[in-house]
């Protein structure tokens, strides 16, 4: 599962995809759910948030109008919204896919996002408690400037 959410989709793909989206929007003022879903697929495997949130936009799109693609947009939703870091967001697409059926993929998915999220959280808590922890030896160390700032005064 890391290797998929690690691995940038390869530039002639994305170009690939990327044409035919935007040759259709210009045609028909509007593109097939296929090209639609093809460029999204690769936005959402791109390496840039601004690229992976445009994917995540045409997605949600997707799920919202085409009800019958639903369990793989969701699927690639959970994906791209992990490789943003909105893990709580990722893991209820999971959780709406397994509602839709049971699929080992989908559950090493929901796994995977969990482990990270629980990771990035300790994280955030270490850095969090080291801040508590200078923001406190600052502290003290402005006291006892100030008592010996007192003494000397007196």
């Amino acid at each position: 599962m890391e290797e998929m959410m690690e691995t940038v989709v390869p530039q002639e793909d994305f170009d690939r995809n990327e044409q035919r989206y935007l040759r259709e929007l210009e045609l028909d003022g509007h593109a097939s759910v296929e090209a639609k879903f093809g460029y999204a697929y690769c936005l959402v495997r791109c390496a840039h948030k601004q690229d992976i949130a445009k994917g995540i936009e045409l997605l949600e799109d997707l799920a919202e109008h085409h009800p019958e693609g639903r369990r793989d947009y969701l699927y690639y939703l959970a994906l791209g919204e992990a490789r943003m870091k909105n893990y709580s967001v990722a893991l209820n697409y999971c959780k709406g896919f397994l509602e839709i059926e049971d699929n080992p993929q989908v559950r090493s998915l929901q796994e995977y996002i969990q482990k990270r999220y629980d990771k990035d959280l300790k994280k955030g808590m270490a850095v969090a408690g080291g801040a508590v922890l200078v923001l406190g030896g600052i502290l003290g160390l402005g006291m006892a400037l100030a008592k010996n700032k007192n003494r000397r005064d007196k």
